[in-house]
């Protein structure tokens, strides 16, 4: 493979970029600082494809990016390959308002191939390839200029890996018949909305007990009040206030500004200064939320209760003992939150039971919620059996008739007479 080392100028990024554009697959990581800012700090590219690889240095003079985002972002004949993506699909949504596709993700693959939830890329590594390694640069500064050898190595070295074990994972999923269960995975990657920063909807991710209309508007205001405030400062959202502040403000608002001093979370220099004063401002504009935007129940059925959440206990049982006999991972299966609607009895809008995910576990996990399934140890194993099934085994165990399930003295009466 031809490594270019580190490239910097517009014309040698548009010359590698025609290149790959010939490609059917591209890999692709960043490496970026954002531990004290608001929006990511890109520091450094890498891509490549089974013939090259190279490392982009985005903060390069005057270097013109378009012809690499082209390729991530409207390139539809090239497959761009990533592991544990997901940041590194919101740099390049931030960049563009597009995110990269089609797109395929080798951590999320795995979830098909192996019982692995989140497999890290080292492991990835190590398990594929038979490599360790190196983690020193991991934790370099990666805005510092200039770049270290040993850095642009390491980081060169996340793409040209990636390059070999796709194709090797590709081959497995072939093999066995599990493309297609990834495919709503992927495509919920690559979902703009996942990475569209809306400050008015920022009051949807933070957790706040009660649905009172105008405690949620007073929320809605601060998460989006918060949002400017951090975006203006580029600093992250946390640095302004945290979640359970707001929510704490928001269920209980001071009345003076004078009053912010007693707020746990905050600065007692809000009493009085400019950032306190726009928090008052906006509680006194935040109305209350109408009965169209208050947001949606959760979808749950009655109460589980205490033979429910036995029933739900079993459930996860039986996920553990699916995703086991068939290698995939549990949670590419089925969510604890559908394993509790089953339980409660709700049968719509339950993901277990649409689509591939029904014959692989749904139809097992109906059946036991229905009484059709049940539990036995096999050769020391815990595996399910179908009930119907496991009464002809019994059957077979006892040719002369007696009832397994009955007494033993009852068998030993039935004997004597």
């Amino acid at each position: 493979m031809k490594i270019h080392k580190l490239i910097t100028t517009s014309d040698a990024l548009a010359d590698l970029c025609s290149r790959l554009a010939k490609s059917e697959f591209v890999c692709v990581d960043t490496e970026f600082m954002r531990e004290s800012t608001y929006w990511p700090e890109l520091c450094l590219i890498q891509i490549a494809d089974a013939n090259e690889a190279a490392a982009i240095d985005p903060k390069a003079p005057d270097l013109d990016l378009s012809p690499l985002l082209d390729l991530l972002v409207d390139n539809e004949d090239v497959l761009k390959i990533f592991h544990a993506g997901g940041q590194d699909v919101e740099i390049i949504y931030n960049l563009t308002g597009k995110t990269p596709h089609p797109i395929f993700d080798t951590q999320i693959a795995m979830m098909a191939i192996s019982q692995s939830e989140q497999i890290g890329y080292s492991n990835l590594v190590e398990s594929w390839l038979g490599l360790v390694i190196d983690k020193g640069a991991r934790f370099t500064d990666w805005s510092r200029r200039p770049l270290t050898e040993r850095q642009i190595e390491y980081a060169i070295g996340d793409v040209t890996h990636l390059s070999k074990i796709f194709p090797k994972i590709l081959k497995r999923l072939i093999k066995t018949g599990r493309g297609q269960w990834l495919d709503a995975e992927m495509e919920r990657l690559a979902d703009p909305d996942n990475y569209r920063n809306d400050a008015q909807n920022a009051w949807l991710k933070i957790k706040a007990a009660g649905r009172n209309p105008a405690m949620l508007g007073r929320l809605r205001g601060l998460a989006a009040w918060r949002e400017y405030e951090a975006q203006d400062k580029n600093i992250p959202r946390g640095r302004i206030a945290r979640d359970e502040t707001l929510a704490d403000i928001a269920s209980h608002p001071p009345k003076t500004q004078a009053d912010l001093a007693k707020v746990r979370g905050l600065s007692t220099g809000w009493k009085d200064n400019d950032i306190g004063k726009r928090l008052m401002q906006t509680l006194a504009d935040a109305q209350p939320l109408t009965e169209a935007e208050m947001p949606p129940k959760a979808p749950r059925g009655a109460p589980l209760g205490k033979e429910g959440a036995l029933v739900a206990d079993l459930l996860k049982l039986l996920l553990k003992i699916r995703a086991r006999e068939i290698d995939v991972a549990a949670r590419l299966l089925a969510r604890s939150d559908d394993l509790e609607l089953l339980a409660a009895g709700v049968r719509k809008g339950v993901s277990v039971l649409e689509g591939w995910r029904f014959g692989v576990f749904g139809r097992d996990a109906l059946d036991l919620v229905e009484g059709k399934l049940a539990f036995a140890v096999v050769n020391g194993r815990l595996k399910m059996t179908h009930v119907d099934e496991l009464h002809g085994d019994m059957r077979e165990a006892n040719p002369e008739g007696a009832n397994p399930e009955a007494p033993a003295a009852e068998q030993e009466a039935g004997e004597e007479e």
